[in-house]
């Protein structure tokens, strides 16, 4: 395929409101994307707009505020989107949610919230959108996975179960697309992100003690989000099928599971205690 021309597309990016999200939209508005900001927060969200709005006064900046939790509502809003936007050549499914808590520290509620928003929700919008994706040859889809969708760590079962999910997704989707629509998964390891301040506790989860793991794994988050997004966009523009953020967060935890796919929990013991994702 040929390199993803991003002037005059529409991109639809969930996650829009911060981190990744707000730095992707910004960087797609540079090249001359048109954008459908798609996030939970109206603050967020409505600042994210206004501020490309002002800077890029010839583009299309639509917002539309959604829980991606709320599968009913996301099946829609992916056919709604598609009737509405059929100029759309790129999708990025970046939203994201986590719980903090072993499995048997969660009910099964907040399970299956992380597993609706990260998994069930893209592919739910890719669904949605993909008939418009078709029609325009050379269109792109992106889904933001994270290391933990290459390493399991424990303490994140939800979270690892979709980022897991959606790797497969996209590697399946990518081969079933050749030729005609280019996917890229994402794997961010280290991004300063909201995720840590925004991770949910699990109900039987000792409070005091995940904030300390949370204050611990922030610390480690110092890849800045305009960064991450640039390696994004290259992979896309690219047409690369995997993109890894971070070589300590990333890179070097890709190349422990294939050296040691089967023990790479022994060495991941070090870091026993996090429980939250590092990206």
């Amino acid at each position: 395929m040929k390199p993803y021309a991003y002037a005059g597309g529409t991109a639809v990016v969930t996650g829009a409101g911060s981190g990744i999200g707000e730095a992707l939209s910004s960087a797609l508005a540079d090249r001359g994307s048109h954008l459908v900001l798609v996030d939970q927060h109206t603050d967020r969200l409505d600042r994210v707009a206004a501020a490309l709005r002002a800077r890029h006064p010839g583009l299309d900046v639509v917002t539309v505020v959604a829980d991606l939790a709320d599968h009913d509502a996301t099946v829609a809003l992916g056919v709604r989107l598609a009737a509405e936007h059929p100029g759309t050549t790129l999708l990025v499914n970046n939203a994201g949610a986590t719980v903090g808590g072993e499995l048997a520290e969660l009910t099964l509620a907040e399970l299956d919230r992380v597993l609706e928003v990260d998994l069930r929700a893209v592919i739910s919008l890719t669904h949605g959108l993909l008939p418009v994706l078709l029609a325009h040859p050379g269109a792109h889809v992106v889904v933001v996975s994270s290391i933990f969708g290459i390493f399991a760590a424990p303490g994140q079962v939800p979270y690892v179960t979709a980022k897991f999910g959606v790797r497969g997704f996209a590697e399946a989707l990518r081969h079933e697309l050749a030729g005609r629509v280019g996917v890229t998964v994402v794997h961010p390891g280290g991004v300063a992100t909201r995720i840590a301040a925004d991770a949910a506790v699990g109900a039987g989860t000792d409070g005091a003690a995940f904030d300390v793991t949370r204050e611990r794994v922030s610390r480690l988050l110092r890849i800045t989000p305009d960064a991450a997004a640039a390696a994004i966009l290259r992979g896309v523009e690219r047409r690369r099928g995997r993109v890894l953020i971070g070589w300590t967060t990333a890179r070097l935890p890709d190349l422990l599971v294939r050296t040691l796919p089967g023990t790479y929990g022994r060495v991941l013991e070090v870091f026993a205690g996090s429980r939250l994702d590092p990206r």
